[in-house]
């Protein structure tokens, strides 16, 4: 029996087989996770059943779905969230809690793009993560300044230089910790307009 296509407006049909394998019946093709993850955000609905029972499985697919991306890292469920989440199983409050979550999703997914303005007008158009990057850049100058100061004490060959013929070596040692000196108050200065502004 060959598939029914979807008629316009209706979800497509993802039968999934005893093997685990994800099928198409509008494409006639098997399918992935990664490509119903994609499909959602596309806005295709979709609906998953058991191949043999016919069951509406859509819920723990679209479940296994969210589980996989938090496993890849891209981690958008707080610790907190989901043990609040875990203990409504069971409770009196437990029918509630569907509604209330999806109410607060779509609100939140109708008012996005007011949101990301709002974001925007509220920073002046400038990308939040770009102050962070630039403290993050400090932070490391800071910190390749402070390897640096402590090249000195590094065997000949290590990252110093060998002494230059005709200089005397208690020129060189006091050169050195004028060096120290200098590179100490720079890294200093740094840390006061990164805490407020130079004392």
């Amino acid at each position: 029996m060959a598939d029914k296509k979807p008629s316009e407006g209706e979800p497509i049909i993802i039968k999934k087989y005893a093997n685990r394998r994800l099928y198409n019946t509008a494409t006639s093709s098997y399918v992935t996770l990664d490509y119903l993850s994609q499909m959602v955000k596309d806005g295709d609905e979709f609906v998953v059943n058991d191949a043999k029972t016919g069951e509406d499985i859509t819920r723990q697919v679209l479940t296994h779905i969210i589980v996989e991306e938090e496993s890849k890292g891209t981690n958008l469920l707080p610790i907190s969230f989901l043990r609040h989440l875990i203990s409504f199983y069971g409770d009196s409050l437990q029918a509630v809690v569907p509604n209330y979550l999806e109410q607060t999703m779509q609100s939140f997914a109708t008012n996005q793009e007011t949101l990301r303005k709002t974001m925007e007008d509220a920073l002046g158009g400038f990308n939040p993560f770009g102050q962070f990057e630039e403290v993050s850049k400090q932070n490391m100058a800071m910190f390749e300044n402070a390897m640096k100061m402590f090249t000195p004490f590094l065997p000949e060959g290590e990252g110093t230089a060998a002494p230059t013929p005709g200089t005397a070596p208690g020129a060189k040692d006091g050169a050195d910790m004028d060096d120290m000196r200098a590179k100490l108050e720079a890294m200093q200065k740094q840390l006061d307009s990164l805490s407020g502004g130079e004392k």
